[in-house]
């Protein structure tokens, strides 16, 4: 039975055991006598909102706190208390022993150092290779997590990969030396769905080949269910609920716990499209190209087809969902149509009229009403600016706005995504990422626009707070009449938001049509591969012996 006591192994020695462990900050308590244990081959999924204590319980093992944090409790690796090593011994644990996968993988990456020299760090510090060395060891990790040198040289640099690619380098890093306990923190969350099942087969390769213990850090239950031996719900600091993975999904007992697994089966009640809908967007024969680096001096730069002939059309009041595996072309398509790139072939009619390659006055208009919500609502703000100047910044496009309508539009955005006018007066950093996320939905609608594009809008958010999301955005369709261009890996998240969906894949759109019969009945083999690679509450990862196949 699934219990709110601590799990006991039988007569195995636990490779992690955390006793009693509570961690304050300035005075401020944030881990409350957190109790785990870890035997080796074991992998415990820890599952929880935002700010439940995950991370922290994370850095906590890894000895990664920042200044100020005051611990109690111990924390046994291998019979020793981490808790009471000195640092010296700590860095040579770390890496070595203890690999961390940390959860943003753009910012644990240096972008002044090479990926593959990156990779090559831990052989050189750990071992003492020579730098040759350690690079041929680093292109055989790389390659081994689904990025041979071949296709992806080991000279690329952070910025040069998608964010699927540089999850890959972080874990290639974290599992390079083969450490006996892995720390995964959030591994893929930004994957789209073929990626994400072959890194969570990776892990769990390598946790049967080498016994390693795996601690798997998620707010995606599905990947708990998928990948975990057993499961540990935090909320608050505090355990509160933990036990067999098999037992998870019908022996919860916490309502907390049971709370989440409702949260994940959620779809919000929307209306059946109106097949008679007027067509609001018509884009044909899309094409968006790059220039590579020039190879010879003396022949033209070749060219990287991003975008290849992508045609689709959106009717009013329609939400049009657009999957496909990272790099695919999904984001430069959407920013194509919004005229943030120029296109090197095909149309783009909005609402009957010619819409690309627009400028001056007509690029004004056609942008009041189509607006955009970023995939890293974060990372779209000035962290300098109040949220209120943050969500006025659109009304720029309407020049004879007065000042008091101005702010009363703030006021009205702000309440009409579920936070209040007040809230206008305070930075992006405090809010929750669910705010934040709310705060970009309310930028882009601000100037009333008839088509929002979602780029990715609930990949980085709780469970919870993923539901509250899609309950906003079916609400806000149903009461003003949006269409919707939804961008997203989760094909779950589609299937509960979106009339139809279209299948991208190098560029190209490869299948479309309704969104029930396409996930149910995909015709294409790509099609087929993501709705396979995409898990469900009900289906768990075996490790595969070929990770890139």
């Amino acid at each position: 039975m699934f219990s709110t006591l601590a799990w006991l192994g039988s007569d195995d020695v636990a490779l992690l055991d955390v006793e009693g462990l509570s961690l304050a900050i300035n005075n401020i308590p944030l881990l409350d006598r957190v109790c785990l244990s870890v035997e080796p081959g074991q992998v415990l999924g820890l599952v929880g909102e935002s700010g439940s204590g995950k991370s922290l319980t994370a850095l906590s093992i890894m000895r990664l706190t920042p200044r100020g944090a005051r611990a109690q409790g111990r924390i046994l690796f291998g019979g020793r208390d981490l808790a009471a090593l000195p640092e010296r011994q700590m860095c040579a644990i770390r890496g070595r022993e203890i690999g961390m996968i940390f959860q943003e993988p753009m910012t644990a990456l240096n972008p002044l150092q090479t990926i593959g020299r990156q990779v090559a760090e831990g052989f050189r510090l750990h071992l003492g290779l020579s730098q040759r060395e350690a690079l041929n060891r680093a292109a055989g990790v790389l390659a081994r997590v689904g990025l041979p040198p071949e296709s992806i040289p080991l000279s690329r640099y952070p910025h040069e990969l998608s964010g699927g690619q540089r999850q890959r380098v972080v874990v290639a890093m974290a599992v390079a030396l083969e450490p006996k306990l892995i720390i995964a923190d959030e591994p893929t969350t930004a994957l789209d769905v073929t990626t994400q099942a072959q890194i969570l087969r990776l892990l769990r390769r390598l946790v049967a080949e080498t016994g390693a213990g795996l601690v798997l850090i998620t707010h995606d239950l599905a990947v708990v269910n998928a990948m975990a031996d057993h499961v540990a719900v935090m909320r608050g600091g505090q355990v509160l609920e933990q036990g067999r993975a098999a037992e998870f999904r019908t022996g919860a007992r916490h309502p907390y716990a049971r709370a989440l697994l409702d949260s994940s089966r959620y779809a919000p009640p929307r209306r059946a499209p109106d097949l008679k809908a007027v067509t609001l967007l018509e884009v044909e024969g899309l094409v968006r190209e790059y220039a590579l680096p020039r190879r010879n001096p003396f022949r033209p730069a070749p060219r990287r087809r991003a975008v290849d002939g992508v045609s689709f059309a959106i009717r009013r009041g329609e939400c049009l969902g657009l999957v496909g595996e990272s790099g695919c072309g999904k984001s430069t398509t959407a920013r194509a149509i919004l005229a943030l790139e120029p296109l090197q072939g095909g149309t783009i009619r909005f609402d009957g009229r010619g819409a690309a390659n627009l400028s001056g006055a007509e690029l004004l208009a056609f942008r009041r009403r189509v607006q955009m919500v970023f995939q890293d609502p974060y990372g779209s703000f000035d962290p300098r600016h109040k949220a209120g100047r943050i969500i006025a910044e659109p009304l720029r496009l309407l020049p004879d706005l007065t000042q008091p309508e101005a702010r009363r539009r703030v006021a009205a955005a702000l309440e009409e995504v579920g936070l209040a006018a007040s809230d206008a007066s305070k930075y992006p950093h405090e809010f929750s990422g669910g705010q934040r996320q709310r705060l970009a939905i309310a930028r882009a609608l601000i100037t009333r626009p008839d088509l929002i594009v979602l780029d990715e809008p609930v990949s980085a958010l709780d469970v919870s707070i993923r539901a509250q999301v899609l309950a906003l955005l079916a609400d806000l369709q149903a009461r003003l009449g949006l269409s919707y261009l939804f961008i997203s890996h989760d094909l779950g998240v589609v299937r509960a938001i979106t009339d139809r969906v279209l299948v991208m894949r190098d560029g190209q759109i490869v299948e479309g049509g309704e969104t029930a019969q396409v996930l149910q009945a995909p015709q294409h083999p790509y099609t087929r591969e993501l709705v396979t690679a995409a898990l469900r509450l009900d289906r768990a990862v075996s490790p595969q012996p070929d990770l890139a196949s």
